[in-house]
């Protein structure tokens, strides 16, 4: 243990400070907590975690979705240096098995929704995981599991006498990565105490602010906000999951004043009926992250006097790279803004040199709040950090005023409703079919999904179906990695070193997406 900075404390001041105000609206569950409540159970859960014999340093699994549980198993180990794993519950039993067995979790918080799942991990023995310590959420608390509340019920409110330093792990986040096996991004309490500071300073964020949440919080782009908005002393109002006239209605009620949505969720909060029916006054802006925003939604939010703030960043850097800030939404409207406060952003060329204002090149980024390293991934941690700067491997221009435009991925990344799909993963489950030879993915435009993957074939087996393929698939990846159509080809282009010529591919069947 170190000194400085611990970002589980950022509760126990706001505590200290606000211990009346409310902290979180928990819609699902219908509960609301002030900060002293939200701390006091914060204190329980990681008392309970370290009276079963989790210690600092081990890891900690949270399956469980949007809910004021969620925010308690991140803030109380956080103090004493447990590290925690916040998953995916899109993935199935195979993929989150991985991630359990790779970041050597000991314990798993999951939702009693996902007891089916998680009892299929468990069922795997030492192969999937080494999980010691099954904590259920909810009242169907399976047998071979210990239920949360009576976990919270007999330990300890005490703040914990052994607390994490700056330098210690925080957390561990699981991105695809483009070989098809997932890599956990390390954070430190260090690394996201800096991604808080400078998204209080970039951000239009006051004090009285009411946050609501809508992408789920095993993203960094729901996380690092929440964990901005206790540290500011906001009150989060928190979807268990998104929907879009209730998100309108809250605004409403809540009198919401920020929020973050990915493309996606906006398209579909327009198509709701009637939706002018709700008073959206108290609403500033909205922030939109995870993939290019069409500048046609920029203008249908900005008819309703809706600014929607552009907002670019990663796992890497949790969360923040750049912003476009309410000056300049209108005027740079498609920009992503920025760098924001403590955030240094250049547009750079292959050997990192940096290109002249209005060329095309690689983004990289600088600052306090980048990563510390890939989980036991030396190798990709040199290929992503170099000399300080990390690789985005995203294309964009820079103009003379510093303002950022994104442009492509030189990786071939797909993104679709918000959620990162790597083509050579769903790649890999195409190739184990026998009646497959070759296979590429690639992503077509969709107007519901942003994009949606398409899975191009070399058959070995003429009587291959594009339904059988897609059935192939189904079970063996998350949902929203299934490639929604097939088509079949002779043969997929390749360079002289083998590698798949996508620009081919995307000329070859440009969209968009028939869904």
């Amino acid at each position: 243990m170190t000194t400085g900075f611990n970002v589980g404390d950022s509760l126990t001041t706001r505590a200290h400070l606000n211990p009346g105000k409310q902290a979180v609206y928990d819609v699902a569950a219908d509960r609301r907590l002030d900060f002293t409540e939200l701390n006091d159970r914060s204190n329980r859960c990681c008392s309970g975690l370290r009276t079963l014999g989790i210690n600092p340093g081990d890891r900690v699994a949270l399956l469980a979705y949007n809910g004021h549980q969620f925010i308690e198993a991140f803030f109380g180990p956080a103090k004493a240096g447990l590290v925690v794993m916040p998953l995916n519950w899109r993935l199935t039993a195979d993929e989150l098995a991985f991630i359990l067995k790779d970041g050597g979790a000991r314990a798993i918080i999951f939702d009693a929704d996902f007891a089916p799942v998680v009892n299929s991990i468990r069922a795997m023995g030492g192969a999937g995981s080494d999980i010691e310590h099954w904590i259920c959420i909810g009242d169907d608390t399976p047998d071979f599991a210990q239920g949360y509340e009576a976990l919270l019920g007999k330990s300890s409110p005490a703040e914990p006498t052994e607390k994490a330093g700056e330098d210690d792990n925080l957390f561990i986040m699981y991105t695809s990565g483009t070989t098809g096996k997932p890599k956990g991004v390390v954070h430190t309490h260090k690394t996201v105490f800096w991604a808080i500071l400078t998204l209080c300073n970039t951000a239009e964020i006051h004090l009285s602010d009411k946050y609501m949440i809508l992408l789920p919080l095993f993203h960094v782009g729901a996380l690092t906000p929440m964990l901005g908005s206790v540290y500011k002393g906001n009150t989060l109002v928190i979807l268990r999951n998104f929907d879009p006239q209730q998100a309108w209605s809250l605004i409403e009620t809540e009198q919401i004043n920020t929020t973050l949505a990915v493309p996606a969720m906006l398209g579909f909060m327009l198509q709701v009926p009637d939706f002018q029916r709700f008073d959206w006054s108290s609403l500033r802006a909205i922030t939109s992250g995870a993939a290019p925003l069409p500048v046609t939604t920029i203008n249908a939010y900005m008819d309703l006097d809706i600014e929607v703030h552009q907002v670019y960043g990663m796992t890497e850097t949790c969360g923040p790279a750049c912003l476009i800030g309410p000056d300049d939404a209108r005027h740079k409207i498609g920009s992503t803004g920025k760098s924001f406060f403590h955030t240094q952003v250049r547009i750079a060329d292959g050997e990192g040199n940096e290109l002249p204002r209005g060329e095309a090149g690689e983004v990289q980024v600088r600052a306090a709040h980048n990563m510390k390293e890939y989980w036991n991934r030396p190798d990709a941690t040199a290929e992503t950090m170099v000399n300080g700067w990390l690789h985005t491997g995203d294309v964009a221009v820079m103009d003379e005023e510093g303002f950022v435009t994104i442009q492509d991925r030189i990786k071939d990344m797909i993104i679709s409703g918000g959620e990162n799909v790597y083509p050579a993963e769903i790649e890999n489950v195409l190739l184990s079919h026998p009646g497959i030879a070759d296979a590429a993915v690639i992503g077509q435009d969709s107007a519901k999904w942003g994009e949606s993957p398409l899975a191009i074939i070399v058959r070995t087996d003429a009587t291959l179906t594009e339904s059988q393929v897609l059935a192939h698939c189904t079970g063996k990846l998350a949902r929203f990695k299934l490639p929604k159509r097939a088509v079949f080809i002779d043969l997929i282009p390749r360079n002289p070193s083998g590698k798949v010529l996508k620009r081919v591919l995307r000329e070859q069947f440009p969209g968009p997406a028939d869904e």
